[in-house]
């Protein structure tokens, strides 16, 4: 009778604390889940102006065979001019943002923030306007993304139209 009386306490106790798991676990979902300081989305400047005060980049890339050498501004320092990504290292709220870059024919690739922050992943991606001393032409630009550390060229956009900076839902 008593060893029944035991597992039967340890029974009732064990649904007690199994009762109160998800009510604990559903309120640190909830603090996860608050709003990110940061409007989103944002869609960032893409214009000469926004880019003109940027340092400027030499970069080598090679796509499709053909080695590129071109000239523009880093990504991470648009999206930091642009107030899109901060200046200091990313945490919290910021590391569940993304980068979406659209281009004129509807192709697109994605970048984290952390992977673009210098402090995280650090990932070189520019924003080109020339390749050979030439502006871009028109089946390449008049903005191009270049990624040279990626393997293969897919994230390589060409006639970059919009760069966007999202919260993950």
């Amino acid at each position: 009778m008593v060893r029944g009386l035991h597992l039967s306490v340890l029974l009732l106790c064990a649904t007690a604390v199994h009762a109160q798991a998800p009510e604990a676990h559903d309120h640190a979902a909830h603090q996860r889940a608050a709003p990110p300081a940061d409007p989103s989305p944002v869609v960032v400047p893409l214009d000469a102006a926004a880019r003109a005060t940027l340092t400027r980049h030499t970069v080598e890339a090679t796509a499709h065979g053909q080695t590129l050498h071109c000239e523009g501004v880093s990504l991470a320092a648009l999206l930091q001019s642009s107030g899109a990504m901060p200046d200091a290292p990313l945490r919290g709220a910021h590391l569940d943002r993304y980068v979406l870059v659209s281009a004129r024919d509807g192709y697109r690739a994605v970048f984290s923030l952390g992977e673009l922050d210098a402090t995280l992943g650090n990932r070189g991606v520019y924003l080109v306007d020339r390749c050979d001393g030439a502006p871009l032409d028109a089946d390449s630009g008049p903005l191009r993304l270049l990624v040279p550390d990626d393997t293969r060229p897919a994230r390589g956009v060409r006639q970059v139209e919009r760069v966007t900076v999202i919260a993950a839902p």
